[in-house]
């Protein structure tokens, strides 16, 4: 079976449709600076989730497959793919011609070094737990045989929360968070200064792919019509504002609700919202005490307020979470829904009584690059000491803070994030935080629940869509049981972009190419 490009955007090749012309940037050349909301957690896209991190990483690095404006998998540097009969070997064909960003032409050796890398340090490396092995039949093939069929494999290695990007094979070998931000994107890394700024340049050497006729999801057509992109890191709102207003920046990442209604009135300003960008969650650290006992941990989840919460998070711009999908997908489900948001200080009081709590304690780890995160912290803190817990802040800059959760350290006990794409993505790629051998909440050893590891596998595995959409509910349902995660709420995303900036589309990432500036 072979299935290229534009079957799976859009299933027209079988009818030979005919193609609109490819996109042409309004003009070439300029300098734009986009206000981002966080400090850039690294560059290394293979080893974290940050979304800072893919923010940038979206303009340099590319995948064989990502996904395109719905979240469906995609075609990017693979050219196409042809399953066996068997449907155990998957062989890619590269595009010919893509070059990195030191020069270097792309081979299969290279996409075996970059998944031999992922599999040896990246974050989501439980992806290739299904691969047997892998081989380069030829300098432009690549070819993974599974274990056995897996009905989803497409979907989970064009996983776009920590892709799996193709680097030059000599750069395989680094170590975690020491990878050169060398790709094949359209943008190509110029200079990077930590907690403030990171340069993009136009990658001369940059061929669009002309499968499309522009960009759709994280692929596409894609085309560097700027001189370069700077993405500043621009951490509190009000100076994003300020920032946008004065024309310092030319698009920001994020515009606060009590901005909204200001900047809707200046005439040199466009805001655009995605409706459903973000889902508030805090985890416990399973391996710490006192959060490392089951009962406190459902003390804690029946204790809060989760309304309260998400007021003062959002500026009341938010909605209920009932499940860990999006409202309408395929694998929604609200198993476990009526476990959320119980605000009964009653019932966290006996459960604190039959956990033995005593006063110890209980460290929240937030951060104040983004206010949100903050903001949930300190109400949970209040709502936690309102029925006898010792809550108290370790307040962090977010990439300490997410690292830190990452290495599982003993010293707090709840880390606060959000979740982008692994809500969009559907299915597993939303449970895969919570399962071996990366699991945000720190089981000890790692272990984690057999029942929740069954049907996290049940909904990779199973025969049907109907089985795997049932394995997900269960998943769910044992995930809020245990509280491996505490789902607040969903917030929308509201950006804000100059007039003279044209053919910018809000997305998961900022998608910084196909933008030109008017003069």
């Amino acid at each position: 079976m072979r299935i290229t490009a534009l079957c799976l955007l859009a299933l027209s090749c079988a009818f030979g449709l005919a193609r609109a012309e490819p996109f042409r940037c309004g003009r070439v050349g300029g300098d734009l600076t986009f206000g981002l909301e966080a400090n850039i957690a690294g560059l290394d896209q293979h080893t974290t989730s940050a979304t800072s991190t893919r923010d940038a990483g979206t303009n340099f690095y590319e995948a064989l497959v990502t996904r395109d404006e719905d979240m469906k998998p995609l075609l990017l540097l693979a050219q196409s793919v042809e399953v066996s009969s068997d449907n155990l070997t998957w062989t890619f064909r590269l595009r010919p011609g893509v070059r990195f960003h030191n020069g270097k032409t792309m081979t299969s050796a290279d996409v075996m070094a970059s998944f031999a890398r992922y599999q040896r340090v990246g974050l989501d490396r439980s992806v290739l737990e299904p691969v047997a092995h892998w081989d380069a039949p030829d300098a432009m093939g690549f070819a993974i045989t599974l274990k056995a069929p897996f009905p989803i494999f497409l979907e989970s290695v064009s996983s776009v929360t920590v892709p799996i990007a193709i680097i030059p094979a000599e750069n395989a070998g680094a170590p975690a968070q020491q990878l050169p931000p060398v790709g094949t994107g359209p943008y190509q890394v110029e200079e990077f200064v930590g907690n403030s700024y990171l340069k993009l340049k136009r990658f001369e050497d940059y061929a669009p792919d002309t499968r499309y006729d522009d960009r759709t999801g994280f692929g596409g057509y894609k085309v560097a019509c700027l001189d370069h992109v700077t993405l500043r890191m621009v951490t509190e709102p009000g100076a994003r504002v300020a920032g946008l207003q004065t024309g310092e920046l030319q698009a920001v990442q994020d515009v606060p609700p009590t901005a909204q209604a200001r900047l809707r009135g200046d005439p040199g300003i466009r805001l655009v919202t995605i409706p459903f960008y973000w889902l508030n969650i805090a985890f416990p650290n399973w391996s710490a005490p006192p959060t490392d006992n089951l009962a406190f941990r459902q003390a804690v989840q029946a204790a809060l307020d989760f309304d309260e919460i998400m007021d003062a998070a959002s500026d009341g711009a938010f909605s209920p979470a009932k499940s860990l999908q999006i409202p309408g997908s395929s694998y929604y489900s609200e198993a476990g829904a009526g476990l959320l948001n119980q605000h009964d200080p009653a019932k966290a009081k006996r459960l604190l009584a039959e956990a033995g709590y005593h006063g110890e304690k209980v460290v929240l780890m937030t951060n104040k690059d983004y206010p949100t995160r903050y903001n949930t912290a300190v109400v949970m803190a209040e709502q936690m000491k309102a029925v006898g817990i010792n809550a108290e802040l370790m307040v962090l800059d977010w990439p300490t803070a997410l690292q830190k959760s990452l290495k599982g350290t003993p010293d707090w006990n709840f880390f606060f994030t959000g979740w982008m794409t692994y809500v969009a993505q559907g299915g597993q790629q939303t449970l895969r935080t919570m399962a071996e051998p990366s699991a945000v909440y720190v089981p000890p050893g790692g272990k984690v629940d057999e029942d929740y590891m069954r049907d996290f596998r049940e909904t990779a595995f199973g025969a049907t869509p109907a089985d795997r959409q049932a394995a997900f509910a269960r998943a769910q349902q044992r995930a809020l049981e245990t509280v491996m995660v505490l789902p607040f709420g969903v917030m929308p995303k509201t950006q804000g972009i100059r007039s003279n900036v044209e053919h910018y589309k809000p997305f998961w990432n900022p998608r910084l190419y196909n933008v030109w500036l008017r003069e």
